[in-house]
């Protein structure tokens, strides 16, 4: 399997992911939202293809999914990375926010499995890894949106896993921690040093850190492995 496909690509953690996997000599295909300048300059680095997509948007996945396969072939592994995240109190979330959140941490995951799953079940092979987050395990105080939204992409991976493991389709779920990304810049230096100070490890991870474990729920060497939670957290989550 060398066809991937990895949603929210341009930035942070998915960056990492499509230069490790394009490193590594597989052809790959990356959606973003925004970040054109970053979308671009990284397609010209690791020769991966761009595809401007919104994972919130049915009509945007399905014809990202179409360009991907028209550019690399079948999508072979799909991660499901693309997400968002908001900093609230509870009684200060408004629904619009929440259904935001669940919109592309939820449901973009749903519909992208969906579009891949076909050619995946044809061929009785396939990988699918969804980003969730340690607060998806452990919930986060002033985030219950986006912890919900990561608690439900685990649910999302066991459920799909046991109807999918008859075809050969493992489906698993990495949790990182603290990860040195734009989505945690607007966390104070006191917030990062109190939750590095409760990691064993006393330190945040790196994106590529991450990208590492994706590689290898998505290699041969973990095909009997499925259902499954992976934790990049450093131990802050035992």
């Amino acid at each position: 399997m060398r066809n991937v496909l990895i949603t929210g690509g341009s930035r942070g953690i998915g960056r990492a992911m499509v230069r490790l996997f394009s490193a590594r000599g597989y052809s790959v295909a990356f959606t973003y939202k925004e970040s054109f300048n970053e979308a671009s300059k990284l397609s010209d680095e690791t020769g991966a293809i761009a595809i401007l997509a919104d994972s919130s948007s049915e009509d945007d996945v399905i014809r990202a999914v179409k360009i991907a396969e028209e550019k690399i072939g079948n999508i072979e592994i799909l991660i499901n990375n693309a997400a968002v995240s908001s900093f609230s109190l509870f009684t200060d979330i408004t629904l619009d926010e929440w259904n935001k959140t669940f919109a592309v941490n939820v449901n973009g995951p749903f519909m992208y499995t969906k579009q891949v799953l076909p050619s995946m079940i044809n061929k009785k092979c396939g990988r699918i890894i969804n980003v969730s987050s340690m607060w998806g395990i452990t919930g986060a105080s002033c985030e219950v949106h986006y912890s919900s939204s990561k608690a439900a992409l685990i649910g999302m991976t066991k459920s799909l896993a046991k109807e999918l493991g008859p075809s050969n389709i493992t489906v698993n779920c990495i949790a990182p921690g603290m990860i040195d990304t734009d989505m945690n810049k607007h966390l104070s230096v006191e917030d990062k040093l109190s939750i590095t100070g409760e990691t064993p490890l006393m330190r945040i991870g790196t994106p590529e850190e991450v990208a590492e474990a994706a590689f290898f729920l998505s290699s041969e060497g973990a095909s009997f492995i499925t259902g499954e939670v992976l934790s990049v957290n450093g131990g802050y989550v035992i």
